[in-house]
């Protein structure tokens, strides 16, 4: 409790003393960490790697951008309306996907994706194609305004805060040990009565609702949305940042998340081809922590403890 309450003290009093850089890059930090955090519902707690996750980012920004511009709808009903589109995709998409598992799940929620992608290129009419949407706003929550750095990134860490407790919150409670359950042993799960399909449905509309709130995030922060936010590299990112923070732990995708933004926005402006850093630094996570980084650290201290003693 003590480690997480000065985690929040620092984190708290960080914009007073870094730049505005640095800022911005902890708030996109957040967003990346909100959608990781998400991801691993899937990937660390179900056992059900997907590359299609930015679909619900993309399309919660989308909905968003397109209320705002073409029906003049203030946040406080884009907000609402793209969430809801989001959960409604998820619950169709989940459907779909779900009726499969392990590899051939994996290629559903890309060819789902991939789909959408197309659609944010081709349907110009409506996302605008290559060019996105642009000229959007940030919304001012009881009146303040979240234009400047500090405001916003205080306002993506209470987001982010509420949304790693309650997901928490899900894998701690009977439901996550169920789902667990389905994913060590699914077969057994369902001899003892319970609904596999119907448990991996739900953790998969509920990880939808969190990737769409990062979604809401991204826009925000950007105030532009572009179909590359439906790419697969954006869902590739996540489940790296997942796998190399250490799926199936709460602070692993938080970790991983701020490896890939870090590596993405800071190592990019020195290195050319940051995406072959970004391969090497993966590549030595797995070779040296194969379960990730969280859970290597935890053995290394447990060793240097055990040594010590």
């Amino acid at each position: 409790m003590t480690r997480w309450v000065v985690l929040l003290a620092a984190l708290a009093a960080f914009p007073w003393l870094a730049g505005e850089y640095y800022v911005n890059l902890t708030s996109q930090i957040f967003i990346a960490a909100i959608f990781a955090a998400s991801l691993n519902l899937l990937v660390g707690y179900g056992g059900l790697p997907s590359l299609g996750h930015a679909s619900f980012l993309g399309m919660a920004a989308y909905v968003s951008a397109w209320l705002a511009l073409n029906l003049g709808l203030g946040h406080w009903a884009t907000a609402p309306a793209a969430l809801a589109v989001t959960v409604l995709m998820a619950c169709a998409f989940g459907w779909i996907a779900l009726r499969a598992t392990g590899l051939g799940f994996l290629m559903i929620t890309l060819a789902l994706s991939q789909v959408l992608w197309g659609l944010g290129y081709r349907w110009v009419s409506v996302t605008n194609g290559d060019n996105g949407l642009s000229g959007l706003t940030r919304p001012a929550p009881f009146g303040i305004n979240l234009d400047g750095a500090v405001a916003f990134y205080y306002f993506t860490l209470v987001v982010t805060i509420g949304a790693v407790w309650l997901m928490a919150r899900l894998v701690a409670s009977p439901f996550g040990a169920t789902l667990r359950g389905t994913r060590d042993q699914p077969r057994r799960m369902a001899a003892l009565g319970h609904n596999v399909w119907a448990i991996r449905w739900l953790t998969f509309v509920y990880a939808g609702f969190w990737g769409g709130v990062s979604g809401l995030l991204y826009v925000y922060y950007h105030k532009y949305i572009h179909p590359s936010s439906l790419a697969l590299t954006s869902s590739a990112e996540g489940l790296l940042g997942v796998i190399a923070g250490g799926a199936g732990t709460l602070a692993g995708p938080l970790v991983g998340a701020g490896i890939i933004v870090i590596l993405k926005n800071y190592a990019s402006a020195y290195i050319e081809r940051w995406n072959m850093l970004l391969g090497f630094v993966f590549l030595a996570i797995i070779l040296f922590m194969p379960d990730g980084v969280v859970p290597g650290l935890r053995r290394a201290w447990a060793r240097m403890r055990g040594g010590a003693k």
